[in-house]
Protein backbone atom coordinates (compact mmCIF):
# COMPACT_ATOMS: atom_id res chain seq x y z
CA UNK A 1 0.00 0.00 0.00
CA UNK A 2 2.96 2.70 1.06
CA UNK A 3 4.53 1.55 -2.14
CA UNK A 4 1.96 2.30 -4.63
CA UNK A 5 1.27 5.49 -2.44
CA UNK A 6 4.45 6.63 -3.20
CA UNK A 7 4.57 5.45 -6.81
CA UNK A 8 1.61 8.06 -7.17
CA UNK A 9 2.62 10.69 -5.26
CA UNK A 10 5.76 10.84 -7.54
CA UNK A 11 3.60 10.42 -10.34
CA UNK A 12 1.33 13.43 -9.31
CA UNK A 13 4.82 15.26 -8.52
CA UNK A 14 6.26 14.77 -12.17
CA UNK A 15 2.85 15.66 -13.54
CA UNK A 16 2.36 18.89 -11.52
CA UNK A 17 6.07 20.34 -12.86
CA UNK A 18 4.71 20.51 -16.31
CA UNK A 19 6.92 20.85 -19.59
CA UNK A 20 10.21 22.77 -19.28
CA UNK A 21 9.16 26.35 -21.35
CA UNK A 22 12.24 28.15 -21.25
CA UNK A 23 16.08 26.21 -20.89
CA UNK A 24 19.45 28.11 -21.13
CA UNK A 25 22.58 26.34 -22.64
CA UNK A 26 25.74 26.82 -19.77
CA UNK A 27 28.77 28.78 -20.95
CA UNK A 28 31.86 28.82 -20.20
CA UNK A 29 32.26 31.31 -17.16
CA UNK A 30 28.85 30.76 -16.11
CA UNK A 31 27.56 30.79 -12.14
CA UNK A 32 23.87 30.22 -10.85
CA UNK A 33 23.93 34.18 -10.13
CA UNK A 34 25.13 34.85 -13.29
CA UNK A 35 22.32 32.90 -15.16
CA UNK A 36 19.97 33.89 -13.23
CA UNK A 37 20.29 37.80 -13.38
CA UNK A 38 20.83 37.60 -17.36
CA UNK A 39 17.97 34.86 -17.63
CA UNK A 40 15.29 36.56 -15.28
CA UNK A 41 14.90 33.61 -13.31
CA UNK A 42 15.10 32.93 -9.39
CA UNK A 43 18.64 31.51 -7.68
CA UNK A 44 16.01 29.03 -5.94
CA UNK A 45 14.12 28.12 -9.04
CA UNK A 46 17.08 27.35 -11.17
CA UNK A 47 18.60 25.34 -8.17
CA UNK A 48 15.45 23.12 -7.74
CA UNK A 49 14.42 23.11 -11.68
CA UNK A 50 17.63 21.58 -11.99
CA UNK A 51 17.79 19.46 -8.67
CA UNK A 52 20.00 16.22 -9.80
CA UNK A 53 21.82 18.35 -12.89
CA UNK A 54 23.06 21.53 -10.52
CA UNK A 55 24.60 20.84 -7.23
CA UNK A 56 23.78 22.35 -4.03
CA UNK A 57 26.68 24.38 -4.35
CA UNK A 58 26.05 25.37 -7.99
CA UNK A 59 29.53 24.06 -8.62
CA UNK A 60 29.69 21.79 -11.14
CA UNK A 61 28.40 23.81 -14.44
CA UNK A 62 29.99 23.02 -17.80
CA UNK A 63 29.88 24.69 -20.93
CA UNK A 64 27.00 23.45 -23.43
CA UNK A 65 24.91 21.77 -20.44
CA UNK A 66 21.29 22.27 -21.03
CA UNK A 67 19.33 23.28 -18.11
CA UNK A 68 15.79 24.67 -17.67
CA UNK A 69 14.65 27.73 -16.54
CA UNK A 70 11.18 27.13 -15.87
CA UNK A 71 7.87 25.33 -16.22
CA UNK A 72 4.90 25.63 -17.50
CA UNK A 73 3.02 27.18 -14.48
CA UNK A 74 6.00 27.66 -12.31
CA UNK A 75 7.76 29.83 -14.22
CA UNK A 76 8.71 33.19 -12.06
CA UNK A 77 9.96 35.78 -14.21
CA UNK A 78 10.00 38.91 -12.08
CA UNK A 79 12.87 39.01 -10.44
CA UNK A 80 15.06 41.33 -8.27
CA UNK A 81 19.06 40.69 -7.89
CA UNK A 82 19.96 41.81 -3.78
CA UNK A 83 22.12 44.53 -3.22
CA UNK A 84 23.86 45.67 -0.41
CA UNK A 85 21.30 46.67 2.52
CA UNK A 86 18.65 44.53 1.06
CA UNK A 87 16.20 43.33 3.53
CA UNK A 88 13.05 41.33 2.78
CA UNK A 89 11.20 44.24 4.23
CA UNK A 90 12.32 46.29 2.00
CA UNK A 91 12.66 44.36 -1.21
CA UNK A 92 8.86 43.45 -0.37
CA UNK A 93 7.89 47.07 -0.05
CA UNK A 94 9.42 47.98 -3.25
CA UNK A 95 7.63 45.25 -5.33
CA UNK A 96 4.22 45.66 -3.67
CA UNK A 97 4.46 42.14 -2.45
CA UNK A 98 4.27 41.18 1.52
CA UNK A 99 6.74 39.41 3.34
CA UNK A 100 4.76 36.11 3.72
CA UNK A 101 4.58 36.17 -0.32
CA UNK A 102 8.03 36.78 -0.44
CA UNK A 103 9.28 33.66 1.60
CA UNK A 104 6.91 31.45 -0.36
CA UNK A 105 8.17 32.77 -3.72
CA UNK A 106 11.98 32.07 -2.01
CA UNK A 107 11.49 29.42 0.61
CA UNK A 108 15.30 29.45 0.64
CA UNK A 109 15.35 32.44 2.52
CA UNK A 110 15.69 31.90 6.84
CA UNK A 111 12.85 33.51 8.72
CA UNK A 112 15.30 36.42 9.71
CA UNK A 113 16.03 36.79 5.99
CA UNK A 114 20.00 36.96 7.13
CA UNK A 115 20.46 34.55 4.27
CA UNK A 116 19.68 36.89 1.62
CA UNK A 117 22.80 38.06 -0.13
CA UNK A 118 24.13 39.87 -3.04
CA UNK A 119 24.09 39.06 -6.48
CA UNK A 120 20.87 36.57 -5.43
CA UNK A 121 17.95 36.56 -7.64
CA UNK A 122 14.77 36.52 -5.71
CA UNK A 123 11.19 35.91 -7.25
CA UNK A 124 9.24 39.14 -6.31
CA UNK A 125 5.76 37.90 -8.00
CA UNK A 126 2.38 38.91 -7.03
CA UNK A 127 1.24 36.00 -6.23
CA UNK A 128 3.00 32.36 -5.63
CA UNK A 129 4.35 31.04 -9.29
CA UNK A 130 7.23 28.70 -8.27
CA UNK A 131 7.73 25.06 -8.29
CA UNK A 132 7.63 23.66 -4.60
CA UNK A 133 11.18 22.48 -2.92
CA UNK A 134 12.57 19.22 -3.86
CA UNK A 135 13.85 17.02 -1.25
CA UNK A 136 17.50 16.99 -0.18
CA UNK A 137 18.01 20.56 -2.15
CA UNK A 138 19.58 22.86 0.38
CA UNK A 139 20.24 26.30 -0.75
CA UNK A 140 23.63 27.24 0.97
CA UNK A 141 25.10 30.99 0.37
CA UNK A 142 27.92 30.33 -1.98
CA UNK A 143 31.14 30.67 0.11
CA UNK A 144 32.58 33.60 -1.86
CA UNK A 145 29.13 35.43 -1.23
CA UNK A 146 28.66 38.94 0.52
CA UNK A 147 25.53 39.27 3.24
CA UNK A 148 23.12 41.49 1.89
CA UNK A 149 23.33 42.91 5.81
CA UNK A 150 26.93 42.67 7.21
CA UNK A 151 26.40 41.32 10.99
CA UNK A 152 26.44 43.44 13.88
CA UNK A 153 29.50 42.21 15.65
CA UNK A 154 31.56 45.07 16.77
CA UNK A 155 34.92 45.33 14.48
CA UNK A 156 38.01 45.33 16.62
CA UNK A 157 39.71 48.53 17.03
CA UNK A 158 42.43 49.37 15.60
CA UNK A 159 45.74 48.89 17.55
CA UNK A 160 46.52 52.39 18.62
CA UNK A 161 48.85 53.50 21.52
CA UNK A 162 45.95 55.58 22.69
CA UNK A 163 43.54 53.24 22.53
CA UNK A 164 45.60 50.82 24.66
CA UNK A 165 45.26 51.16 28.60
CA UNK A 166 47.80 52.58 30.41
CA UNK A 167 49.45 50.10 32.75
CA UNK A 168 48.19 51.39 36.18
CA UNK A 169 44.55 50.81 34.44
CA UNK A 170 44.72 47.36 34.69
Amino acid sequence: MFFRSFVAAAIVTLVAAGPCVRDYIVKDGDICDKISTAQGVSTYQLGVINNGIIDNECSNLTPNLKICLGYLGEDCTTVYTVARGDTCEAIAAAHNVNVTLLHENNPQINPGCGNIYIGEVLCVASKVIVPPPAVGKSFPMPSTAMPAVPSKTPQPVANDEEDLPWCDEL
